[in-house]
This record gives structure tokens, sequence and C-alpha cells, in this order.
């Protein structure tokens, strides 16, 4: 783990407080975000994962982004970096975010998984 990264985590956390039930985990040698029971983000080595799908992916990879790589050519490609100048709009970061979290509860109905109540 990044030494910054929890003061990186903190200031996510702070720039999406207008997210339901916004909160970080220690995971992964990093850090997850979840807006409530949707696990919808990665903090690792000092950078933000969004979880991708169909409706947002391109938003990643039109800005020449990359999925994460949490071993040398070992990709989750479900998960993209989230590119700076939207970390540093807490406005375009929220909207980011929500898609996520959409991506994330998409997943979930297309696999079949449940909620947790």
């Amino acid at each position: 783990m990044i030494e910054g990264d929890r003061e990186f985590v903190a200031f996510i956390e702070d720039q999406l407080r207008r997210l339901p039930n916004v909160r970080s985990r220690r995971m992964f040698g990093g850090y997850g975000l979840y807006s409530g029971d949707q696990f919808f983000a990665i903090v690792y080595t000092g950078r933000l994962y969004f979880r991708t799908g169909e409706k947002n992916r391109n938003d990643y990879v039109d800005q020449g982004m990359n999925p994460f790589e949490y071993k040398p050519g070992q990709l989750l490609k479900t998960y993209y970096q989230v590119p700076v100048d939207v970390i540093e709009d807490d406005g375009l970061l929220l909207e980011w975010a929500r898609k996520a979290v959409q991506a994330q509860i998409e997943r979930g109905r297309a696999t079949g998984k449940k909620k947790k109540k």
C-alpha cells in the first residue's frame, strides 16, 4: 500500500459525500469504496478506479485510461482508472461515481446476484 492512499481515500470520500452511505475498506493492498452495499471503486497505489459496464466504459477508454492491474499482466477489465481532471472536479467525479455504482448494480442483475439485506 502506498503511504498516501489513506489521505487520498479520505479526499475521495469527501468529494463523494453526496453519494448514499459512502465508505471505504482496506483490501487488495489498497482500499475498496462502497455506496451502501455496492462495491464501486478501488484505490490502489495512489490511483482511483471505478467500476465500468457497457454504458460507461467508453468514457474511460476515450480518455486513454487503463483497466486496474493488480499484478503485472493481471488486469481487472471491469475497473478503469479515473482521469485526474475528473477527480479534481467534484461534480464530475460524483457523476462518474454514480455511473460506476449503476454499473455494479447492473452487473448484479445480469449475474443474478441478490443484494444482501
